[in-house]
């Protein structure tokens, strides 16, 4: 069995797994699954790691710890591994950080994100936080290829996301000693494939698992997704 910590993306919540969870725990597994600060200007990506920590205090430290990090929560889960005895960490349509930069750099060297969607996000308000404006754009950005009723009530549930964790440099000189995993998606309309499958060789020095589908396979494909992690769960870390 293995302890699962889900760490969700920008402008989501933990509600985002509740497809995902009951099949990891059918499986055997354990799932907790933070709610990250993300509409809280003051919030860092050290901020969001500080959360999953916390959410894990109190497990025995022998558990078999697996963080998964979704898109923004990507950059964030490698700060969780100083503070506790992570196994593995799997970046899942990740945006995967570069030491020294920030996500801002990157997304404006080009490669990275589907910029065409991001239109669809209204700008800056007054507490630093942008919100999606554009329903039908956020739809097929993130729920293409979920069931209408998913898509529709993930949409209603999209919160406001504060821009400090795009705008910090990456507080690690390099990824912490631990085994890694990426997992990517075909069609993914956020984050770029061909962009995921450069960046896990260069930076995590591993080759990437590609699943069918969008940028939410724990929302369009939660039974497939469960039967990989659980997959991973079982191999041992190099």
């Amino acid at each position: 069995m293995a302890t699962f910590a889900l760490v969700h993306g920008a402008w989501h919540g933990a509600w985002c797994w509740e497809l995902l969870a009951p099949e990891l725990i059918r499986r055997g597994h354990r799932v907790v699954a933070p709610d990250l600060p993300i509409d809280e200007p003051s919030a860092a990506l050290q901020t969001y790691a500080d959360v999953v920590c916390a959410a894990l205090d109190g497990l025995d430290r022998a558990d078999d710890i697996i963080v998964v990090g979704h898109s923004l929560g990507g950059s964030a889960i490698p700060l969780v591994v100083g503070e506790l005895p992570v196994r593995r960490l799997v970046y899942l349509c990740a945006l995967i950080p570069l030491p020294g930069h920030s996500l801002a750099e990157q997304i404006t060297a080009g490669g990275m994100v589907d910029r065409t969607y991001l239109s669809g996000l209204g700008a800056l308000d007054s507490r630093d936080c942008r919100s999606w404006t554009d329903p039908d754009r956020a739809r097929r950005a993130f729920y293409e290829d979920c069931a209408d009723s998913v898509a529709e009530a993930s949409v209603s549930r999209l919160r406001r996301q504060a821009w400090t964790p795009y705008r910090e440099r990456f507080p690690l000189k390099q990824f912490p000693a631990v085994a890694a995993t990426s997992i990517i998606c075909l069609d993914d309309r956020m984050v770029r494939p061909d962009w995921s499958r450069r960046v896990a060789r260069d930076r995590l020095g591993v080759d990437t698992i590609e699943l069918p589908g969008g940028h939410s396979p724990f929302l369009s494909r939660p039974r497939m997704l469960s039967a990989v992690l659980s997959r991973i769960a079982t191999e041992t870390g190099e």
